[in-house]
């Protein structure tokens, strides 16, 4: 024993008794305890974290406000646009006929050609009327000195009235046998009752025609008439006077003026008439063209929004959401003034309406949401559709 110093011996001591704690299992039990400890030593605590969280709580379970993008809308005064299918049709036309039958003497139109009012269109042989009227004009000449000279007889007393009255009564049938004969020899003429252009000539020079043939086609083509038919539901809004667009169907637009508004609907189409005038000094629009009328109503006030604000009600109704002055949502039926490529122009919305632009469709009437205004482009986007600026 005197050979192992101290030191070694408390060694090989601590090292049996260690290995006689590790074999009794004991450190497992002191290591569950300290962790019942520490959960003991913290439940005391649970009674205030329940009394702090119970406000937490209460605060996550309040309902969260929706945001919406709001805007100003801009007002502007737009005309009413009223779209209708037509086609145009000459303001005057006839078919010219012959009052008497004969051989065409005289044609001094052509197809196409473009004449005046009273313009000789066609003449017919005379045979032998010209030599009737320049007797009946010499008849009459001569009736009426005889009458003369019966007058101062029967001033001074030296003629009966009733000679007088017979040579009154042959004086007015020479003046009726000459209007007779003028009238037959100006029914061997056909003049035109307006100028315009004829359009069709269906007889050739020294031709034989009948009694009522048709001679040729007379078109007055200034104005053109556009001609089609508006709704019931549309007809309050259009007047006579109104301004209107033409669009034809070569894609040429020109502007014209409502002159006719029927007040008998088609009893087919429960549709009324109306009738467009369009200028057309050098007659480049024909008749019969294929033709959209634009009427252009009284102008009302209007705002234009892009089509993705309008939305429908509960019952369906087709309108826009707004956000009052309470940042209640809210619905605004929408009466559609005009579809414009830029967006739709409405009429109807009140002048203090924020209307909403973005989020409409997560909201409902009566809702409470966050309004924020859209941002700047949008704004300006806006603006620029309804004051039809570029930039």
């Amino acid at each position: 024993m005197a050979k192992f110093k101290f030191h070694k011996v408390a060694a090989i001591a601590v090292l049996i008794a260690s290995a006689g704690w590790v074999l009794t299992g004991e450190f497992s039990s002191v290591g569950s305890a300290a962790n019942g400890e520490a959960s003991e030593a913290a439940s005391p605590a649970q009674p205030g974290a329940e009394e702090n969280g119970a406000p937490q709580a209460a605060d996550a379970a309040a309902p969260v406000l929706k945001t919406v993008a709001v805007v100003k809308p801009l007002f502007i005064d737009h005309s009413r646009a009223i779209r209708i299918s037509g086609q145009t049709k000459a303001d005057k036309s006839a078919t010219l006929a012959t009052r008497t039958g004969g051989i065409i003497a005289s044609l001094p139109v052509t197809q196409g050609q473009r004449v005046e009012e009273g313009d000789l269109i066609l003449s017919l042989e005379t045979e032998g009327k010209e030599a009737v009227v320049a007797t009946a004009k010499a008849v009459l000449a001569q009736r009426e000195k005889e009458f003369e000279a019966s007058e101062r007889l029967a001033a001074k007393g030296s003629l009966p009235k009733l000679q007088l009255d017979n040579v009154r009564s042959a004086l007015a049938s020479a003046k009726s046998s000459l209007e007779q004969a003028q009238a037959d020899l100006d029914r061997l003429q056909i003049h035109a009752p307006f100028a315009g252009i004829i359009d069709r000539l269906d007889v050739e020079l020294a031709s034989s025609v009948g009694q009522g043939a048709q001679v040729a086609l007379l078109l007055q083509l200034d104005p053109i008439i556009a001609a089609g038919e508006v709704s019931e539901t549309d007809l309050l809004h259009v007047n006579v006077g109104d301004k209107a667009r033409v669009r034809l169907v070569s894609g040429k637009e020109v502007d014209g003026t409502i002159r006719y508004i029927s007040r008998q609907a088609n009893p087919q189409t429960r549709t009324f008439p109306v009738e467009v005038a369009v200028p057309n000094a050098t007659t480049a629009i024909p008749a019969g063209m294929t033709a959209e009328i634009t009427l252009l109503a009284e102008p009302v006030r209007a705002v234009i929004l892009p089509r993705s604000v309008v939305t429908l009600s509960r019952q369906g109704d087709l309108g826009i959401r707004i956000v009052g002055p309470e940042d209640i949502a809210a619905f605004v039926p929408i009466d559609l003034v005009d579809d414009t490529p830029n967006g739709l122009l409405l009429a109807g919305i009140p002048e203090d309406a924020r209307v909403i632009v973005a989020g409409q469709d997560l909201v409902s009437e009566g809702d409470k949401v966050n309004a924020v205004e859209a941002d700047a482009e949008t704004v300006k986007r806006l603006i620029r559709e309804a004051t039809g600026a570029t930039n």
